[in-house]
């Protein structure tokens, strides 16, 4: 019932507002030009794919699993916020060049609220709720942790990835996902059979089969594990609710996502080589010995692949280079976890953003180290060092794991950790002989481009604040030296070692330790717009912030 009122109120909320934007012509040209402005900071990019690469029969799965990849589009618009269908659907009703505008912005954010800046409205005024969708939005922090703490056995339930809060007479219950986005589920399930009906490798079938049950079932880890279980498939697919970047209450809920793609064979055998590395990389890690993680599974498959379609979370506002899951720590505890680059998603925005960032703040003297491989390689570090470090970890004695702990700072202080250890590690695999000598400062300038790449998601963001935390800690410690007469930055390269091994000691202690406290104090102090990242910030206004992909599979089954 609560929806149907919705429904007939957002429709003369919208119409209203624009009656009064239309008494006043000046206004609506200064929106026109502010939605202009926002929408021109993604700039286009074809994502094509070689169908010739496949048989008859894998053309069908690919088919079959882009259709149920735009059902998790549907659900995590749901996620996102309780009004979004409702506000989409008036938008369309509406015949005017605010609204189209407007409708095209929605599409890029998956809602009214603008990610690039810290998600201010763009469409009415309300603030996007904290919990996304995922709980009441007149409910506080306070009263899940009250109601927890006074019902202990509902704990588990409430702080799950994969269930909704609502009230259900006066009262928080929890709603498995399988039960409140059935009917969108069940679509997606169906879909994933017919593409197993349709699939000829043994193990892409059975995980197809094992994800379309986890859909209705509600339990993941054995879809995951056959995820993990993947082998000489041409489709490289994952599909189901992962990051919990959406919930900024808590980051318990997983938001759903898909990413269908196909493999590069060449480009991964190339990259095998460092799976063997990740025990001694745990060893090497700047960590107390009594903190370091030797019971998470040795396995570390990375595959290279070409991006064919993305739904849902990873889709929403700045598109992901690769990923590396399950996030499940017992699945990573028995198998590990898969990276997947994503290739030319890589050569993307290498050209479209890192270059032109980096001609602008960057020493013109170090411009020479700003290489498409190191770039490449530091996703790829990234990745990998998601899959080290703590994990499950007893706080007060009592057994937990670091993203229950760290609560709403999980996510900023997991990318902050994978992006330090990424050069970190790498200083490591040179080392080891796996990188050449040379490629060390080609390493570390181009992560310092980089980061300003990533600080323009906006500093609130998970992946904008944890690169803002390590540069102003290197700024302050000189392993960054800006110049106040060219405004520009640069790598000192005797000072940079120390101050990232301090940095990575920092943040990995605090995790180990479940030390939400010590989180929200160091994100307070680092993860600001501080002066020297406002004035290259400012610098860069005229260049997109990110890619929008059109997709060639969309094109071609409309």
């Amino acid at each position: 019932m609560k929806n149907l009122v919705v429904l007939f109120l957002i429709p003369l909320i919208i119409i209203s507002c624009t009656e009064k934007q239309n008494q006043n012509p000046q206004k609506d040209s200064e929106e026109v030009t502010m939605l202009k402005e926002t929408i021109n900071k993604f700039v286009p990019v074809e994502i094509k794919y070689d169908q010739n690469l496949l048989t008859d029969r894998e053309k069908v799965v690919l088919e079959k699993l882009y259709r149920a990849s735009k059902i998790i589009d549907e659900i995590f618009l749901e996620q996102v916020y309780s009004k979004n269908y409702e506000i989409r659907d008036s938008l369309k009703k509406m015949n005017n060049e605010t609204a189209y505008l407007q409708s095209q912005l929605f599409t890029i954010m998956f809602g009214p609220f603008n990610r690039l800046e810290d998600n201010e409205p763009f469409i009415g005024t309300d603030k996007k709720p904290l919990g996304a969708d995922f709980y009441p939005e007149d409910m506080t922090k306070e009263e899940f942790e009250k109601f927890v703490k006074e019902n202990p056995k509902e704990e588990k339930s409430f702080t799950s990835e994969f269930t909704v809060i609502r009230r259900e007479n006066g009262k928080l219950v929890a709603i498995p996902y399988s039960q409140f986005y059935k009917d969108n589920l069940t679509a997606a399930s169906n879909l994933l059979k017919e593409a197993a009906d349709n699939c000829d490798n043994a193990s892409l079938k059975k995980y197809l089969l094992s994800r379309a049950d986890a859909f209705l079932s509600n339990d993941y880890y054995q879809s995951d594990m056959d995820w993990m279980d993947l082998k000489d498939n041409k489709i490289e697919v994952i599909i189901g609710p992962y990051e919990v970047y959406e919930d900024e209450m808590f980051n318990y809920k997983a938001s759903f996502e898909s990413f269908v793609t196909i493999k590069d064979p060449v480009e991964s055998k190339k990259l095998e080589v460092f799976a063997k590395y990740l025990t001694d990389i745990e060893k090497n890690l700047p960590l107390d010995e009594k903190h370091k993680n030797y019971s998470r599974g040795s396995e570390s498959p990375i595959v290279v692949a070409n991006e064919v379609f993305t739904a849902g979370d990873t889709k929403a506002g700045v598109q992901t280079l690769a990923f590396n899951l399950p996030n499940d720590e017992r699945v990573r505890q028995a198998k590990g976890s898969k990276k997947v680059m994503l290739k030319n998603v890589h050569e993307a925005k290498f050209e479209k953003l890192l270059k032109p960032i980096a001609e602008i703040v960057l020493d013109p003297e170090q411009l020479k180290y700003v290489t498409f491989d190191a770039f490449f390689n530091h996703t790829l570090m990234h990745e990998m060092s998601h899959g080290v470090g703590p994990g499950f970890i007893k706080v007060n004695g009592h057994d937990t794991e670091v993203k229950k702990e760290l609560k709403e700072t999980y996510s900023t202080m997991e990318e902050c950790k994978a992006d330090i250890l990424g050069m970190y590690n790498n200083m490591f695999m040179i080392e080891k002989g796996v990188y050449p000598e040379e490629s060390e400062n080609e390493i570390l300038v181009t992560f310092l481009a980089g980061a300003f790449r990533s600080m323009r998601f906006g500093i609130g963001e998970a992946h904008g604040g944890g690169n803002a935390i390590i540069y102003n800690y290197l700024l302050e410690k000189g392993g960054y030296v800006y110049d106040e007469g060219t405004q520009k930055v640069r790598v000192d390269f005797t000072k940079i070692h120390s101050a990232l091994k301090e940095l990575a000691n920092l943040i990995l202690t605090i995790q180990a330790e479940g030390n939400y406290q010590g989180a929200k104090v160091l994100i307070a102090k680092y993860a600001v717009n501080s002066p020297t990242i406002e004035v290259l910030r400012k610098k860069l206004e005229t260049l997109p912030v990110d890619i929008k992909p059109v997709f060639e599979i969309e094109e071609k089954l409309k």
